[in-house]
């Protein structure tokens, strides 16, 4: 929680450290700045009204895009890759403490016009799905914990991980029970936040020093947003936002390609699906991996070595923009103790969360 700065507060902070860091003037050097919101996380409506100011984007160019961070960034990606700007700035982030009803506005999301009112925690949807995915993969209920016990020990490391713990399994597993089988232990808790990145064209980026990461694929996809309709053992969205980034990209074999992954895991049952739909691990294997510590910090894939949302926290639609900033600052070589040696290429995804099955990845290198 922030109870001292306001959201735009926390926007104008972000951004001017962006700058600093990027060595751009907003006012001068920025084409293009890219927002992502929702108005219902927000409490108001038409919320770009709202976003220049603080990002010195004050008769600029301004859009926003109502979805993940990551998909604003692929946004700013085609602006530049069309010649529409040089430089352009994306930005998302969370005022959660802000929001008195988390709960009804993930119930509202399911279909408001053609759906009779669920009157039950849409979390509902996690612990069907976590079972589904159980079942038809084979994973055990041992290694969806094992997930909580090594993000939230990741995150001890982590300056920015105030949900880090040091926990077991059994304390996982025997925890407060959300939605069976999920427990609490396995749900990322909401945080304040806002972050910025500044992108540039090729030419320009080679001007503005030498610590920039590439972007070398991005795709993103929408599943149906019909429950009934999905396949819930899989995450058919992150499969094919996936298979586009990595043909743009041009990786072959994912699972010996990148140094790191920073993948969702807003619940610790959908870091494993993730694994598997970005082909990071074989299906209904990525339980094992992680139990064996083969996708942990010292095995062959480091996984969330940042302690994603489950150790770092939740950011709403800036989610995205956090793992993201976590494999920039590893391929940066700026990752401190969570330095993983030797991080060349780094893939990032990220899901909206309940009810959406909405996602993008993003391929990295330095």
């Amino acid at each position: 929680m922030t109870p001292g700065l306001s959201t735009r507060e926390l926007m104008f902070e972000a951004a001017s450290r962006a700058y600093e860091d990027a060595g751009v003037d907003p006012r001068k050097d920025v084409q293009s700045f890219v927002c992502c919101t929702e108005d219902f996380w927000e409490g108001i409506s038409i919320t770009d009204e709202y976003m220049p100011d603080q990002l010195g984007a004050v008769l600029r160019p301004l859009c926003t895009v109502a979805s993940d961070g990551l998909v604003g960034i692929a946004t700013a990606c085609m602006q530049i890759a069309s010649g529409l700007a040089d430089v352009a700035v994306v930005e998302s982030h969370s005022k959660a403490s802000d929001v008195l009803n988390p709960t009804e506005i993930m119930s509202f999301a399911f279909d408001p016009t053609y759906w009779r009112h669920i009157d039950a925690d849409p979390l509902f949807l996690a612990g069907l799905e976590m079972t589904r995915y159980m079942k038809e993969s084979g994973t055990k209920r041992e290694h969806c914990a094992q997930v909580a016990v090594t993000n939230k020990a990741n995150a001890l490391m982590n300056p920015r991980g105030v949900y880090g713990a040091k926990l077991t399994q059994d304390q996982v597993m025997q925890s407060h029970n959300v939605s069976t089988p999920l427990t609490e232990h396995e749900v990322c808790r909401p945080i304040d936040g806002s972050i910025v990145f500044v992108l540039a064209s090729a030419a320009r980026a080679r001007k503005l020093g030498n610590h920039t990461v590439w972007i070398n694929g991005i795709g993103w996809s929408s599943e149906t947003p019909i429950v009934e309709d999905r396949n819930m053992a899989r995450a058919e969205y992150a499969e094919q936002a996936a298979a586009r980034a990595f043909k743009m990209a041009n990786v072959k074999t994912p699972e010996t390609y990148f140094d790191l992954a920073e993948v969702d895991d807003t619940f610790s049952y959908k870091e494993l699906q993730h694994l598997e739909a970005l082909r990071l691990a074989p299906k209904g294997k990525a339980g094992k991996m992680a139990a064996s510590g083969a996708i942990g910090r010292d095995g062959r894939l480091p996984v969330n070595v940042s302690g994603g949302s489950l150790g770092v926290g939740h950011l709403l639609e800036a989610t995205g923009l956090h793992h993201l900033v976590e494999a920039v600052v590893q391929l940066r070589g700026e990752a401190g103790r969570m330095q993983v040696p030797k991080a060349r290429r780094a893939v990032v995804q990220s899901w909206r969360g309940i009810p959406t099955a909405s996602g993008a990845v993003a391929v990295l290198g330095n």
